[in-house]
């Protein structure tokens, strides 16, 4: 019983932790974003094209992390276990 309560304490930790550290990613990127828009708008770039290129950015980094993540949902873990509960045959390499 110790042993569980101990293990969900670290796991609440854990979680607590990766939360803050997704919020600082967030503020990095949200910094180097309006960076990049200084530096467009000292340029002499104006409002709304520097924003689009930021919004296209933006629409490119989401893509790319789509696409990788359509990657990992086609290797979900546990297929044999999940084979062996509906009561399939396994697959032959």
């Amino acid at each position: 019983m110790l042993d569980a309560r101990r293990a969900a304490l670290r796991f609440a930790w854990l979680l607590g932790t990766v939360l803050v550290a997704a919020v600082l990613v967030v503020s990095a990127w949200l910094a180097l974003v309006a960076g990049g828009l200084v530096l467009l708008l000292g340029q002499g770039t104006p409002w709304p094209l520097a924003l689009c290129i930021a919004a296209a950015l933006n629409l490119v980094g989401a893509g790319a992390l789509a696409w990788w993540m359509r990657n990992l949902v086609n290797e979900m873990p546990f297929n044999a276990l999940v084979r062996s509960l509906r009561g399939e045959a396994p697959t032959q390499p």
